[in-house]
C-alpha cells in the first residue's frame, strides 16, 4: 500500500514539474531555433560549425529527452530546473 501512495505522490509531482519544465523548455526552444539559424549562417560564411553554439543547443536536446522520459514514467529523475543541466552527447567534428 505504501508503494501506491508513493507512486501517486510522484504522479502529482510529475504534473507540476511537467508544467514548470514545459514552460522553461518552451521558451528555451525559441532561443534554440534562433541559434540554429545563426549556426546555418556561420556554416554558410565560414564553412565550419561553431562548437559553442552546437554544445549549447545540445543541452536543450538533452533536457527535452530527460523531460519526456520523466513525463512518460520511464524514470524518476526530474528534468531542469529541478535538477542540474546535463548534456548527453558532445560536439562531433
Amino acid at each position: 500500500m505504501a508503494r501506491k501512495r508513493s507512486e501517486r505522490k510522484e504522479l502529482l509531482w510529475r504534473f507540476l514539474i511537467g508544467i514548470v519544465s514545459g514552460i522553461v523548455l518552451g521558451v528555451w526552444k525559441i532561443l534554440v531555433f534562433v541559434l540554429a539559424i545563426i549556426q546555418w549562417f556561420v556554416i554558410l560564411f565560414t564553412n565550419k560549425r561553431d562548437k559553442d553554439l552546437a554544445n549549447f543547443c545540445e543541452y536543450w536536446n538533452s533536457e527535452v529527452y530527460r523531460y519526456l522520459k520523466y513525463l512518460t514514467g520511464v524514470t524518476n529523475e526530474r528534468p531542469f530546473p529541478f535538477m542540474s543541466l546535463k548534456r548527453l552527447s558532445k560536439f562531433e567534428k
